[in-house]
């Protein structure tokens, strides 16, 4: 486990105000990761998807970086655009 691994591990165990900020911000950033990575496998620039999607690059920029408060008629269509289809999954947290 690396360093920085231990210290959210540690952080997250004894603070439940940081461990609540910590999943919902991870969970934006992985959903922007996701996203990057869908639009460069299918071999796309973000300029390209902004065509596809009748809008500007900073817009799909700001997708791919802020994710969280992106809607999901949003999504479907960059998947779309991606040549990627969506699918959402809800998972009981333990």
């Amino acid at each position: 486990m690396s360093d920085l691994q231990e210290y959210i591990s540690q952080r997250t165990a004894h603070d439940p105000d940081f461990a609540e900020g910590f999943e919902a911000g991870y969970g934006e950033f992985k959903i922007g990761v996701i996203l990057r990575q869908a639009r460069e496998a299918a071999g796309l620039t973000q300029e390209q998807v902004a065509r596809q999607l009748g809008t500007q690059k900073s817009a799909i920029s700001r997708i791919e970086n802020h994710a969280g408060d992106v809607r999901l008629s949003t999504l479907r269509a960059y998947a779309q655009a991606v040549g990627a289809q969506l699918q959402i999954q809800l998972i009981a947290r333990q």
